[in-house]
C-alpha cells in the first residue's frame, strides 16, 4: 500500500498477529490436540482470557482423475455421529514431515493413490475463534494405484473407510445442495471448481510458503 493510503483498499490479505500473552495454563493434555488457556493483551481492548485447542494442523488432498472425478472417502466421525464423505486428509503429526509430503502420505494411506503432479489448491482455519488448526488442501492430478503389495493397513475408523470417484460437477451440487459437511471438502470441491473454472491458473506450488 502506498504511503498514506486507505488500509480498506489495500489487496486484501489476512495479516498474521503476535500480540502479548501475559499468561499460558495448559488445560488438558489430549492424544491428538490440547486445551490451552492463554491471558492475550489487546492493547486498547485491554488483557482477555481465551481457551482455545492446540493443534499440529492437517493436510487434505483433492485427487483428481483424467475424467475430472473426485476421489471421496466416507469415514465415520463421531462427534457428530455422522458417516462423512471426505477428500483425503491428515494430520501434521510427523516431526519434520512438511506438507505436501504428508499429503503424499496420506493419500497413498487412505485412498492407495499416487498423483504425478501437485499443486497448493487452499489453505483455511478450521475454527478461529476456538482452535489453531490450519489446513492446506492440495490439488493432486495425474493418478496412479498403490502397488497392492505396498498397501497401508487401515484399522480403527479407517478400516472400512470405502472409496466413490465422483464427478466434480456432482460434487460441487453436493455441496451447494447441503448434502456435504466435512469442511476439508466443502473448501476442496469449491477451490478446484473454481481453479478449473480460471483454466488452473489460480494453483500455487506445492511447497508454496506454509501459514
Amino acid at each position: 500500500m502506498a504511503e498514506g493510503g486507505d488500509p480498506q483498499q489495500s489487496r486484501l490479505q489476512d495479516e498474521a498477529a503476535e500480540l502479548p500473552v501475559t499468561d499460558r495454563t495448559m488445560l488438558h493434555t489430549g492424544k491428538v490436540f490440547d486445551l490451552v488457556g492463554e491471558q492475550v493483551d489487546l492493547g486498547a481492548g485491554g488483557v482477555v482470557y481465551r481457551e482455545f485447542l492446540a493443534h499440529p494442523g492437517a493436510v487434505a488432498i483433492v485427487a483428481l482423475d483424467d475424467q475430472e472425478q473426485v476421489a471421496l472417502v466416507r469415514q465415520y466421525r463421531h462427534p457428530v455421529r455422522a458417516y462423512l464423505w471426505e477428500v483425503p486428509a491428515g494430520l501434521l503429526d510427523v516431526p519434520g514431515e512438511e506438507p505436501a509430503a504428508a499429503a503424499r502420505r496420506e493419500l497413498a494411506e487412505e485412498a492407495d493413490l499416487v498423483a504425478g503432479t501437485w499443486h497448493t489448491l487452499v489453505d483455511f482455519c478450521t475454527t478461529p475463534g476456538g482452535s489453531d488448526e490450519r489446513i492446506r488442501i492440495f490439488l493432486a492430478r495425474d493418478l496412479g494405484e498403490v502397488p497392492e503389495a505396498d498397501r497401508y493397513q487401515r484399522e480403527a475408523e479407517e478400516l472400512d473407510m470405502p472409496l466413490r470417484w465422483v464427478d466434480l460437477d456432482e460434487a460441487l451440487a453436493a455441496v451447494l445442495d447441503g448434502r456435504l459437511h466435512n469442511p476439508s471438502a466443502v473448501a476442496g470441491i469449491l477451490a478446484a471448481h473454481a481453479a478449473r473454472a480460471s483454466g488452473w491458473q489460480t494453483l500455487r506450488s506445492a511447497d508454496a510458503p506454509h501459514p
